[in-house]
């Protein structure tokens, strides 16, 4: 059998779609030159599977570890809001991980991502008024609102959240990072269905609780329960309370993460 082997390309090898719409983010930038800086690599699939969405979604939603390297992608097209997903992912690993090269924590597994995650709230508060025709909001906005509306949120309302985000971006960034941690650490130390509805039914109050289906959290707490480290794997983090603390107090907590992760590299 032929071993299939994913072709590794750096930032200058791809080509990256609707980066115009991002132009204003000043963040955005800074992101792209740490993947660039640092070398980072991305996987495309081989040729045997080109054009294979649903390979690469498959790969994306079972083996997301920043350890693991860059997103799947299905050939040379790397869309922006994914540089600056990868951008956190990578930067998270970096602040967070032990040893070189040891796994992480369930905690610094789980504040990655819902950094990396809550940062694409913040860029659709960004983009709209901006970039309307941005092909990021063309997908994530929509994808948005099904979850929504499948959390029993009606459209008025689903709207009203959105013109809140635009309001107020950074803060929509924090609020929801908030509720994907809390959620990601719960649901993991749940014994059973149970346990986790209870938790549940305490984030249905949250600003953001119709879109807390829309991030995959399934995939979150069954990857971290299969490749967290060791014995303390899923114990709180002391390292990683720690940030999550200096977040919850920072007046603009992405500010905090620029000069903490980007500035103070």
């Amino acid at each position: 059998m032929t071993t299939l082997r994913f072709a590794a390309k750096t930032l200058d090898d791809l080509k990256i779609e609707d980066e115009r719409s991002f132009r204003h983010v000043g963040l955005y930038g800074d992101l792209k030159e740490v993947l660039r800086r640092d070398g980072y690599t991305f996987r495309v699939l081989p040729e045997a599977s080109a054009g294979r969405w649903d390979r690469a979604l498959l790969l994306n939603l079972t083996f997301w570890g920043a350890s693991a390297g860059g997103d799947v992608l299905v050939d040379d097209v790397l869309p922006a809001d994914v540089v600056a997903h990868a951008a956190w992912h990578h930067l998270a690993a970096r602040a967070l991980a032990g040893e070189p090269g040891a796994p992480l924590s369930a905690d610094a597994l789980f504040l990655g991502e819902a950094i990396a995650s809550a940062f694409d709230v913040y860029l659709v508060g960004r983009l709209l008024g901006h970039a309307p025709r941005s092909t990021f909001l063309a997908t994530q906005v929509p994808a948005m609102a099904e979850s929504a509306h499948e959390a029993g949120l009606s459209e008025a309302d689903f709207d009203a959240l959105i013109q809140g985000i635009a309001a107020d971006p950074d803060r929509a960034f924090e609020d929801l990072r908030q509720l994907l941690f809390d959620a990601a650490t719960s649901l993991t130390a749940c014994s059973g269905a149970d346990d986790a509805l209870t938790v549940l039914g305490r984030l249905d109050e949250h600003r953001f609780a119709a879109l807390l289906h829309h991030y995959e959290l399934s995939n979150w707490v069954l990857y971290a329960r299969a490749y967290a480290c060791g014995e303390r794997g899923f114990e709180p983090d002391p390292r990683v309370r720690a940030i999550d603390g200096e977040l919850r107090r920072a007046s603009v907590p992405l500010d905090w993460l620029a000069s903490a992760w980007i500035e103070g590299r």
